[in-house]
Parts: structure tokens; C-alpha cells; sequence
């Protein structure tokens, strides 16, 4: 066989004595040995007419013996294109307009905030790494509160910082109310841990329970400022117009 590739054995007859050799070969077998050698002249090469002569049981249990792969290679060939060949491709197949020459691999894009690859989420780790952005939202919204007092003609800038501080505010409001919620739970688990040392059984607040200790909170807050009687008149108002916008459907059932 020239060039390295597969070598394919047939010795005489066989020879079924147990006292043979360790590593010796038994003559009469079929012996399919791969030898990357460039010059290689075997004593009898199994071609693929002698192949076709045998048996399918003799075919199977050689296949079974040297592997499908091997026994592919010897029965049908090599076919495998190396990695380093070029491609072919036909001159009489017009090329496509955007053809890759080169394969450019696709980005993988990532969300850190649903990857594992972040870590896990926690609002107080959080809050001290980027407390430096609370200074800078401060520091811009006294430069825009200035900005707006000496703003006087154009009533559409004015309109734009005015939205900006609201929002700001609005910002500010309810990281503020994250925290004081945050310490609040803190507070509460330190109680339970406490309980669950001394020897009673821990109580787990429920979420309507803990709604609802959020709105007394609110309630006092707005009593202390006087603030309380404004916002009852709101949600008077939102209310109301919540029962206005569900009348005319009642209306509608009772009739039907």
C-alpha cells in the first residue's frame, strides 16, 4: 500500500491451540492494521472485490472486530476533505452576492441582570457599590433648580427642567421609601431571631400583612407633616372616578 492509510492481513489457515504465544497473531484471521507509513507492501491485501466475495456474516464479524470506521475506509474510501484543502466550488453556480469569504464569528450578547455569570442581586451589596450616583443625581438637580430660576423667556426649556426636577424628585422619593421598606424587614428579622433564641416559634409576615403595615406607616407619616387630609381628598378623587368609569357597565348588565 502506498502512502499511509490502512493495511488489510489474510495469513493461512487457523490455528486453534492455547498454548500459542502471547501477541502471537492466529493465522486465518483478518487483520486490519492503520500504518501512517509512506511505503508499505503487505504480504496479501484485502481489496474490495474480495470484500464483495465473503460472506455477510464473515463482512459483519469483521466490522465488528476493526470498527465501522476502519472498515468504511477500506471498503469505501477516505472521502474526508482536510482542514487545510481550499474549497471547490463550481464556476458554473453563480457566486451569491453577500458571500463570507472569512467567517466572522457572531457576538454573544449578555444581560447581566439575568446571568449567573453577575452573581445574585442584593439591593444592600447594590446600594453602598453605587452610592456615588445618588451624590451625582444631587449634585444635578441643585444645577437644574438653578438653571430654572434663571430661566424667564423660553417657556419650552422651562417646561423641560420643570419635568426633569419632578422627575428627579419623584426618583428620590422612592429610593428613599425602598430603604426605609428594606430596613424595615431587616428590623422585623432581627425581632424574629431574637424570638427564635429565647425558644418561640418564628412568625413569617404575609404580603397583605406587611401592605398593610406600609399604609399605617404612611398614614403617620402624613399626620406628623400635614399632609394627610390632601391626600384622602386624592384618593377620594381616584376613587371616584374609578366607580365612574365602572357605572355605565353595570348599567349596561342590568339591562340585558
Amino acid at each position: 500500500m502506498a502512502g499511509g492509510g490502512i493495511a488489510v492481513y489474510q495469513t493461512g489457515k487457523a490455528n486453534s491451540s492455547p498454548e500459542a504465544p502471547r501477541g502471537h497473531k492466529a493465522p486465518g484471521l483478518l487483520h486490519i492494521i492503520y500504518e501512517p507509513v509512506k511505503h508499505h507492501t503487505p504480504l496479501c491485501p484485502l481489496t474490495v472485490p474480495e470484500l464483495s466475495s465473503m460472506s455477510f456474516e464473515d463482512i459483519m464479524q469483521l466490522q465488528n472486530k476493526v470498527g465501522t470506521k476502519v472498515y468504511n475506509e477500506v471498503a469505501y474510501g477516505n472521502n474526508k476533505r482536510p482542514e487545510t484543502k481550499s474549497a471547490c466550488t463550481s464556476t458554473k453556480k453563480p457566486a451569491p452576492f453577500l458571500r463570507q469569504v472569512v467567517p466572522v464569528r457572531k457576538p454573544t450578547l449578555r444581560d447581566p441582570r439575568f446571568d449567573d455569570l453577575s452573581g445574585e442581586y442584593k439591593p444592600e451589596i447594590f446600594e453602598k457599590t453605587y452610592k456615588f450616583i445618588n451624590d451625582i443625581k444631587h449634585q444635578e438637580k441643585e444645577v437644574g433648580g438653578k438653571q430654572l430660576k434663571r430661566t424667564t423667556k423660553s417657556n419650552q426649556r422651562k417646561e423641560k427642567l420643570q419635568f426633569l426636577l419632578k422627575r428627579m424628585e419623584n426618583q428620590e422619593r422612592a429610593r428613599k421609601s425602598r430603604e426605609q421598606q428594606r430596613e424595615r424587614e431587616l428590623q422585623f428579622k432581627r425581632q424574629q431571631r431574637e424570638l427564635a433564641n429565647q425558644g418561640e416559634r418564628p412568625f413569617f409576615l404575609k404580603k397583605s400583612e406587611k401592605k398593610k403595615l406600609q399604609l399605617a406607616e404612611k398614614y403617620q407619616e402624613l399626620k406628623k407633616s400635614g399632609k394627610l387630609e390632601n391626600f384622602l381628598s386624592k384618593k377620594r378623587k381616584r376613587n371616584a372616578g374609578k366607580d365612574r368609569r365602572k357605572l355605565p357597565q353595570q348599567m349596561q348588565k342590568k339591562a340585558a
